[in-house]
């Protein structure tokens, strides 16, 4: 029987601090279960995989104190899939920790890596896109990545600018990358998607273990001489920088390609993000999240989320506002996301320690 080399890497150790009051420091947004399905981000990401690569072969990275959440949400996962890091140092970190590791165990294989918080519909096309991204990369040293044909002029992503344009992304085959552009402001955004020659970067990639490892070598080299010089990965952790592996290899590298997708993707990196998850706004342009019973009026443009099933939501005359209730928090403020990153950034003032 031939061995299965394809492996797939949920990065799972986010602190998810842009989505509080629900995403907590204890328990953050991917151990979570926004849409009240049953299931959390990560119980959703792993049982996906689970139609892409052999059980066996998917790893979990996560902090330490995340790890029986981990444990809890995936019991069947072995223990020697669950890698641990000291501290969140970003993707290139955690890219770089999996690759090691599965290099060890087999110099041939392949390798997903995904955030664990993505939500994902049309799920078939998933499984085809990366099925045909893990065939061109095991023929390739490519490093891929998969582009989001976008929907609308939206803020809160990255964009891939594609070589060939608008006929590449139509052709939907995998393209060379041209620029990278993290999180433009909504009007260049808005260039970008009347141009038809960008896509969202998604933030998942595909590429053989060796591939990446050689990119790094070459572009992080820092980074890369830890892993020669010790096994201790608690001092790897505490020697290296937080970077992300876009600015640290993707964007320098001449290996990038990406491949155009059209299944249904939606990363919740924020409460703004969830606007286009919950669901389409009612006639006055509210979204709605709430488990309990509600009653509004004259609201225009909010966003409202409650998890309380025994709380009455009554709500009537705001407008573009996030009203979100928790257990223990009760959070009232306007739509802005500047506005409401430097609120929350308040949050680390000592009275408030036990609602981080």
């Amino acid at each position: 029987m031939s061995v299965n080399h394809n492996y797939c890497v949920i990065m799972a150790g986010g602190l998810g601090t842009r989505f509080w009051p629900i995403s907590r420091k204890a328990r953050p947004k991917q151990f979570l279960d926004l849409s009240h399905s049953g299931k959390s981000f990560l119980r959703s990401t792993y049982e996906r995989m689970l139609g892409v690569v052999p059980a066996e072969n998917i790893i979990v990275v996560t902090l330490k104190e995340y790890c029986d959440m981990v444990r809890e949400q995936i019991p069947e996962l072995p223990e020697e899939n669950l890698l641990q890091e000291l501290y969140n140092r970003n993707t290139l970190v955690c890219i770089t920790y999996a690759a090691m590791v599965i290099r060890r165990r087999d110099p041939e294989a392949v390798m997903i890596a995904t955030p664990a918080d993505h939500l994902i519909t049309g799920v078939e096309l998933y499984h085809e896109t990366l099925r045909k991204a893990l065939a061109y990369a095991a023929g390739s040293d490519s490093l891929i990545t998969l582009g989001i044909v976008p929907t609308r002029p939206d803020a809160n992503f990255g964009y891939i600018q594609v070589s060939g344009g608008k006929k590449a992304i139509e052709a939907g085959e995998p393209v060379a990358v041209k620029t990278f552009t993290e999180k433009p402001d909504k009007e260049i955004a808005r260039v970008f998607v009347d141009s038809g020659e960008f896509l969202w970067n998604s933030g998942i990639f595909v590429w053989k273990v060796s591939a990446i490892l050689e990119e790094i070598r070459k572009y992080a080299p820092m980074q890369y001489s830890l892993w020669q010089e010790t096994d201790d990965i608690d001092r790897i952790y505490t020697d290296s920088t937080r970077i992300s592996i876009d600015y640290a290899v993707m964007e320098k590298t001449e290996r990038a390609v990406v491949v155009p997708c059209r299944f249904g993707w939606a990363d919740i990196g924020n409460w703004e993000s969830l606007y286009s998850y919950v669901g389409k706004p009612d006639e006055n342009g509210n979204v709605t999240n709430v488990k309990g019973k509600y009653l509004f009026r004259d609201d225009r443009g909010n966003i409202i989320y409650s998890s309380n099933e025994h709380k009455l939501m009554a709500v009537q005359g705001l407008e573009n506002m996030l009203v979100i209730n928790t257990k223990d928090v009760l959070m009232i403020c306007p739509r802005d996301e500047k506005k409401l990153k430097d609120y929350l950034a308040e949050l680390a003032m000592p009275e408030f320690e036990e609602y981080r």
